[in-house]
C-alpha cells in the first residue's frame, strides 16, 4: 500500500494571488501598469521554511504509512489464510460453510474500514500542511506588499498564470530572500481527526 505523500505544491496560494493578486490605486486610462511577478512554486520549495515544512511533513508521512502497513498486516494474513482454506473447495462449498462466510465478510468490511482510514490520514496530512503555512502566507502577503509598494506595482501574477513574462519583472529571488530574512521554521504539528472519523 502506498501512502500519497502531500507535497508543498498541493498547497497552492491561489488564496493569495488569484489571477490579479494586487491591484492598488486608481490610475488614469493613459497610465501604464507597473506589472511584478512571482513563481510561488520556487517561493514554496526553495525558502527556508517551505523547505523546512515540506521535511516535516515527509516525516509525519512515514509515521502515517507505518500505521496504515501495521493495520493492514492482520488484514493481509486473514486473507491469505482465508485463500489457502478454500482454494480446494467450490463457492457453493464455501456458501455452506456460516464459519468461512462470517470470516469472508468480515474481512471485507475490515478492508473497507481500512480504505476509510487511509483517506482520513491523507486528508490529516494535507491539513497539517495548510496549519503549518498559515504563519508563513501572513509573512509573505507583508513582504509582497512591501514590493509592491517599494516599486510602485499595480499588479501581482503568479508566473503559472502568464503566458509571457520577462525576467525583468519577476522578483521571486527577492521575494525568497525577505521571506528567509523574516521566517525560517514554523510549528508543524500533526492535526489529527476526531476518533470516530478515523474508523478506529
Amino acid at each position: 500500500m502506498t501512502f500519497h505523500n502531500s507535497r508543498m505544491a498541493s498547497m497552492r496560494l491561489r488564496a493569495l494571488f488569484a489571477g490579479i493578486v494586487v491591484a492598488l490605486g486608481a490610475m488614469g486610462a493613459a497610465q501604464a501598469q507597473s506589472i511584478l511577478m512571482i513563481d510561488e512554486e520556487r517561493i514554496l520549495t526553495e525558502s527556508q521554511v517551505g523547505q523546512h515544512i515540506a521535511g516535516q511533513l515527509e516525516t509525519i508521512g512515514r509515521e502515517i504509512q507505518t500505521e496504515l502497513e501495521a493495520a493492514a498486516g492482520p488484514l493481509s494474513e486473514e486473507n491469505e489464510a482465508l485463500q489457502a482454506e478454500t482454494s480446494a473447495l467450490s463457492q457453493e462449498a464455501i456458501q455452506e460453510r456460516p464459519d468461512l462466510m462470517q470470516r469472508i465478510q468480515q474481512l471485507q468490511a475490515n478492508a473497507q474500514q481500512l480504505e476509510r482510514l487511509r483517506r482520513v490520514r491523507q486528508q490529516e496530512l494535507v491539513q497539517t500542511e495548510r496549519q503549518a503555512l498559515q504563519p508563513v502566507l501572513q509573512t509573505l502577503q507583508t513582504v509582497l506588499q512591501e514590493l509592491v509598494d517599494e516599486r510602485s506595482a499595480t499588479v501581482l501574477l503568479d508566473r503559472s498564470q502568464v503566458v509571457y513574462g520577462a525576467d525583468s519583472i519577476d522578483v521571486t529571488d527577492t521575494v525568497i530572500e525577505r521571506l528567509n530574512q523574516r521566517i525560517q521554521t514554523t510549528p508543524v504539528t500533526r492535526v489529527r481527526a476526531p476518533e470516530g472519523e478515523s474508523g478506529q
